[in-house]
């Protein structure tokens, strides 16, 4: 009887791992067709604010040039397209403790994201402003929703900093970047 009763409690052991991962297999495979958002880098076109704390006149609003660069006061060009806001933070504070300032503490922000862009099958297709946590289905509610052909399972997304587009499903978490182009597809239906 006790081996009946042993047995079956690792019987029931068994199952509930196998359970346990197929729902772990289930998550690994939907957390794969979720998009990733890296940290937010800057590039041409971001309207940022650079706060010099003491320093009025090295504060203010600074726009990121075609070049990748932002022309500061008193330390000239600053290469800022690639770097996240604390990289930048930090190549200014150095520019500036390179015989200008004794200890800057420096303070970055952006204002205006580069935007984004939206084709294919929406109803206004175009450039839009980029707002902070942007979705597909935010992008496609500012470009007037979808058009009756129109592919609702999945999205294509480029990356500004990217080659190649990405398929991803169309829900109303997948997000989205600044400059990223988004692609709606026709059905085939």
């Amino acid at each position: 009887m006790r081996r009946f009763g042993w047995l079956a409690v690792l019987m029931a052991a068994c199952v509930g791992l196998f359970a346990f991962a197929g729902v772990a297999a289930a998550q690994e495979r939907e957390a794969s067709t979720v998009r990733d958002v890296a940290a937010y880098k800057l590039g041409a076109g971001d309207k940022i604010r650079v706060i010099t704390f003491g320093e009025e006149a090295l504060t203010g609003e600074f726009q990121v040039g075609g070049s990748g660069k932002v022309s500061l006061p008193l330390i000239g060009e600053v290469a800022a397209a690639g770097l996240t806001i604390p990289e930048f933070q930090k190549a200014v504070e150095t520019a500036l403790k390179d015989g200008y300032l004794r200890d800057p503490k420096v303070s970055v922000e952006v204002l205006n994201y580069r935007p984004f862009y939206i084709l294919g099958e929406v109803n206004k297709p175009g450039e839009y402003p980029y707002t902070n946590g942007l979705t597909v289905m935010n992008a496609v509610a500012t470009a007037e929703g979808f058009t009756y052909r129109a592919n609702t399972k999945r999205v294509f997304i480029k990356r500004a900093d990217s080659e190649k587009e990405q398929e991803f499903p169309l829900n109303s978490t997948t997000p989205v970047a600044p400059g990223d182009t988004i692609r709606i597809a026709e059905r085939f239906f």
